[in-house]
């Protein structure tokens, strides 16, 4: 099992679990291998660090920062924030009802007690959702990952 760190032309980055070089290879020349952000085809490998197998080495932690202070809270990487979002988007995927084109008119529905309150989620063009804001109906835009809307396997 080969398993390497790829990234598509947006540099996101994520793992591909391959039966050997050559099956990526041939997966990637089939178009097989894609980013799960955004679908793209346009992949790369990333170096990837060796896996040492060192005996004899501790699984101590480190020592606490010098004076025995916590480090400070420090920004997620690229890799924790992709992850981060990837998880937003899937609960929002499973908690919402998708109404394509109709979310305008069914946010007011909503709004005016018309229909049942749910969370929904679908496509508004700008006027709709300054429409909406103008209204007092808060919406937001949060573009979807093709990813988030598939099973996670």
């Amino acid at each position: 099992m080969k398993v390497f760190n790829l990234a598509c032309e947006h540099d996101h980055r994520f793992e591909g679990w391959f039966g050997s070089a050559e099956d990526y290879d041939a997966q990637l020349a089939r178009g097989l291998v894609e980013c799960p952000v955004c679908a793209s085809k346009d992949i790369r490998k990333m170096p990837t660090a060796p896996r040492l197998n060192l005996s004899g080495t501790s699984d101590k932690p480190l020592a606490p920062a010098a004076g025995g202070r916590e480090a400070a809270a420090q920004m997620p990487d690229a890799k924790a924030m992709q992850a981060m979002v990837m998880k937003l988007a899937r609960s929002i995927v499973e908690n919402t009802e998708d109404v394509g084109e109709r979310f305008a008119d069914e946010a007011r529905r909503i709004h005016y007690r018309e229909a049942p309150e749910r969370g929904i989620r679908g496509t508004a063009s700008p006027e709709q959702a300054r429409e909406l804001s103008e209204e007092g109906i808060e919406v937001f835009s949060f573009p979807l990952p093709a990813a988030a809307k598939e099973p996670l396997q």
